[in-house]
C-alpha cells in the first residue's frame, strides 16, 4: 500500500509537471515579432497625401541634446547638485524631484556619463552611525534615479559621513547643510 502511495502521488506530480511545460513549449521563440513598416519620406510629408487618416505618417519630432547645457529651466536644474535630507531621516523630499529628473534625463540620454553620490551628514552621532546614514541617504538618491530611468552602473553612491561638512559650526542651520547628497560627475 505505501509503495502505491508513492508511485500515485509520483505520477500526479509527473502529469503536473508535464502539463506545466506542456504550457511553455508552444512558444516559439526564434520567430521574429511583426513590425509595421511605413514609407516615410525625408522630409516628414504623409506617404498617402492624407490629412490624419489612417496611413498617415507624421514625424515632426525634433532630436534634443540634454547633455549640452544651454538657458532655460533645464539648465538651472542642472546647476543643482546637492539634495538635503531632515535630521536622522533618508527620505527623499518631493521638492528634489525637478532636479533629479534633469539628472537623470541627461544620464538616461548619454549611458557612458556616469555620477557619484556623496551622502554626508550633521556631526551628531557616532562615526559608524553617521557613516551608515550617509550611505543610505546616497543609496536612497540613487534608487530615485534609477526609477527615474538611470542605469545603476552609471551611478555610484558613496558616504563621508560627518567627515566632510559643508559648513562648519555646531548650531541647527549648519547642521541642515551639511545633512546632504551632492551628486557629482565623475
Amino acid at each position: 500500500m505505501q509503495h502505491t502511495r508513492r508511485t500515485f502521488s509520483g505520477a500526479v506530480l509527473a502529469v503536473a509537471l508535464g502539463a506545466l511545460f506542456a504550457g511553455c513549449s508552444t512558444t516559439k521563440l526564434d520567430e521574429a515579432a511583426p513590425v509595421e513598416s511605413r514609407n516615410v519620406p525625408a522630409d516628414g510629408s504623409s506617404a498617402t497625401g492624407g490629412a490624419g487618416g489612417p496611413g498617415t505618417a507624421q514625424s515632426s519630432v525634433a532630436t534634443v541634446d540634454l547633455s549640452k547645457q544651454g538657458t532655460g529651466a533645464a539648465t538651472g536644474l542642472l546647476a543643482q547638485r546637492t539634495v538635503f535630507f531632515d535630521f536622522d531621516s533618508f527620505v527623499v523630499k518631493d521638492e528634489y524631484r525637478p532636479m533629479l529628473e534633469a539628472h537623470a534625463k541627461v544620464l538616461s540620454a548619454n549611458r557612458g556619463k556616469r555620477m557619484t553620490l556623496e551622502g554626508h551628514t550633521d556631526e551628531r552621532g557616532g562615526r559608524e552611525y553617521n557613516l551608515a546614514l550617509g550611505q543610505k541617504r546616497a543609496d536612497a538618491v540613487l534608487r530615485s534615479m534609477v526609477l527615474l530611468g538611470v542605469q545603476e552602473m552609471q551611478l555610484e553612491a558613496v558616504s563621508f559621513g560627518e567627515e566632510k561638512p559643508a559648513v562648519p559650526g555646531s548650531d541647527e542651520a549648519a547642521w541642515a547643510k551639511n545633512r546632504r547628497v551632492e551628486l557629482k560627475d565623475r
